[in-house]
């Protein structure tokens, strides 16, 4: 039985990432998104997949391949119509960030945190609604490739 799943994530190498707590984010979101998925991309040979996922020049590439590595389709979309919720995202992470150095109140956290995870959904139904006819994904494998958009930029 074929599996329409990513069994392996290629991300750039780059600097790091703003702070300890970006990077387990990232950290974690690869986790998740490799321990579960669905990833379906209509019209290719059935997976399991290998995913190198990068921006180039303004635009979120999906470079899927077989796991072996071997290519068998990029897609390139405009980042356009992410740019406000990945600056919102980023901003609402600070400030969570901040509120935990601070030891702010519990409720403050809380408030924050649903804020980012608000944002997070928003993030991830505006993949799937880019990715439709391309790629289906779930709304767990959206949410965990949105937050790895938003750590990439973060790198730039």
């Amino acid at each position: 039985m074929t599996q329409q799943v990513l069994v392996r994530l290629v991300l750039p190498d780059s600097a790091p990432l703003p702070s300890a707590y970006a990077e387990a984010d990232r950290s974690q979101a690869v986790a998740d998104l490799l321990a579960g998925n669905r990833f379906d991309p209509p019209g290719l040979e059935p997976g399991p997949y290998a995913l190198h996922l990068c921006l180039r020049d303004g635009r979120l590439v999906f470079d899927i391949r077989t796991p072996d590595d071997i290519p068998l389709h990029a897609l390139v979309l405009a980042l356009g119509p992410f740019r406000r919720l990945i600056k919102d995202y980023a901003m609402v992470v600070q400030s969570h960030e901040q509120a935990v150095r601070e030891g702010a109140a519990e409720a403050r956290i809380q408030a924050i945190d649903m804020g980012r995870r608000g944002l997070h959904n928003e993030g991830a139904t505006l993949l799937s609604e880019r990715l439709d006819g391309r790629i289906v994904l779930d709304f767990e494998t959206a949410r965990r490739l949105f937050t790895l958009v938003c750590a990439m930029h973060q790198r730039i």
